[in-house]
């Protein structure tokens, strides 16, 4: 039994070593998990802040949609959905454009 529990730690860890660990967009989805980003926002309806899947219809021809929303996760944002302005966010920018991927995903 240990060396079955062993065995899928280290498959498990390979794997997210060489590239092959689950989808970006479970990634994604756990970043903003855990960077409370849902505290605001949800991928489908409107909370505090748009849905995701509104963010990325609205964005979807703009090829700098990217890096536009990464800048705004990381710097903060106000005017673009309403009243209500978006606090900076303590990301890197990585994890800044890892979210801004993921919510373009979400088409």
């Amino acid at each position: 039994m240990k060396a079955s529990i062993l065995t899928a730690g280290a498959a498990l860890a390979l794997a997210t070593l060489f590239g092959t660990a689950p989808a970006m967009a479970q990634d994604g989805e756990a970043l903003a998990k855990a960077k409370n980003c849902l505290a605001c926002h949800t991928v489908d309806k409107k909370v505090v802040g748009p849905a995701y899947k509104d963010v990325a219809a609205k964005f979807a021809d703009d090829p700098g949609a990217v890096d536009m929303l990464a800048d705004r996760i990381k710097n903060g944002s106000s005017g673009v959905w309403g009243a209500v302005p978006m606090p900076p966010n303590n990301v890197t920018e990585e994890e800044a454009k890892e979210l801004a991927e993921w919510v373009m995903s979400l088409k």
